[in-house]
């Protein structure tokens, strides 16, 4: 319960919070950003085998 208090309520948990939101967004975007362009040139590739 320790652990919880310091990690909301000194800077450096904070700071640790910021730190692991921001690589959880940041992962988001790149897995929705890496496969709409897989599923982009997926479709042009079948396109062009028309």
């Amino acid at each position: 319960m320790h652990a919880l208090k310091d990690l909301f309520s000194t800077d450096v948990g904070l700071m640790s919070i910021g730190g692991i939101a921001f690589m959880l967004c940041m992962g988001v975007f790149y897995v929705r950003y890496f496969m709409r362009h897989i599923r982009e040139d997926t479709e042009r590739a079948a396109a062009e085998r028309r």
